[in-house]
């Protein structure tokens, strides 16, 4: 297995992932977990595997020092036409996270957004790129749950049933499923290992994501936005959504 490259899918990604309900909320909760750092005077930040770029771009508006990465050329150019749109400057190099790690000093803050779940080998990658980060900066990590996919293919059921009992219901890497989704508690642990606090924990889509388009039809979307909100934080809860975001500081 290779690192995933979305050079053939930079259209669709952007009409299945970011111009969605669903993207918006993920930029949402990323924002308001990060907001208290976008206030801060003058960071240094890189974003490893940085898409489009949105939250590199929000962040960068408030004066802070980017450097943007990704494997995939056509999203590198993407990010570039978008800072460029915005009168934005930044470092960028095409390349995969663990190769540009290697040339790049500590930062105040790293950004892994979406990555982690795409990579050949997702633990060894994520503490080269988690490395990079300062001592006392932080480093923000948002990832594909693979609990949600446990739970999502139980309650279909039927054939999954017995795929679930031998751990093969994890996704191939075709079209836009992840094939390494990664569990909140070990990631969590290896963190800790590596030296870092974990000061949020967010869960992005608790619910939205095991309710049919009939039930999502039936329901009213500021209703279930409400729910989304008042849960997404709470242990009992977090470990269950879609993806996970978490924001950790480096303490040694």
């Amino acid at each position: 297995m290779k690192d995933r490259n979305f050079d053939k899918l930079v259209d669709k990604f952007e009409k299945k992932v970011y111009d969605t309900v669903k993207g918006e909320w993920r930029l949402k909760l990323l924002k308001e977990d990060l907001a208290d750092l976008r206030d801060q005077p003058g960071m240094t930040f890189w974003d490893a595997g940085c898409g489009f770029a949105q939250i590199s771009q929000w962040l960068a508006e408030a004066g802070h020092q980017p450097v943007l990465c990704d494997l995939s050329h056509q999203m590198l150019l993407r990010a570039q036409n978008n800072f460029s749109a915005a009168g934005l400057s930044a470092e960028f190099i095409e390349g995969p996270a663990q190769e540009v790690a290697k040339q790049l000093e500590a930062k105040d803050l790293v950004l892994f957004h979406a990555v982690l779940e795409w990579l050949a080998e997702p633990k060894t990658t994520l503490q080269s790129v988690a490395d990079r980060v300062k001592p006392g900066g932080y480093f923000s990590l948002l990832f594909y749950n693979r609990n949600s996919v446990v739970i999502r293919n139980t309650l279909r059921g039927g054939w999954r049933l017995p795929y679930l009992m031998n751990d093969e219901y994890i996704g191939k890497g075709k079209k836009l499923t992840p094939p390494n989704p990664q569990i909140p508690e070990e990631v969590c642990r290896w963190l800790e290992e590596w030296g870092f606090e974990i000061e949020v924990h967010t869960g992005i889509r608790v619910f939205h994501d095991y309710m049919t388009h009939e039930v999502l039809a039936e329901s009213d979307l500021d209703d279930l936005l409400a729910l989304e909100y008042r849960y997404c934080r709470e242990p009992t809860y977090r470990n269950m959504a879609r993806y996970i975001h978490l924001l950790a500081k480096r303490v040694d």
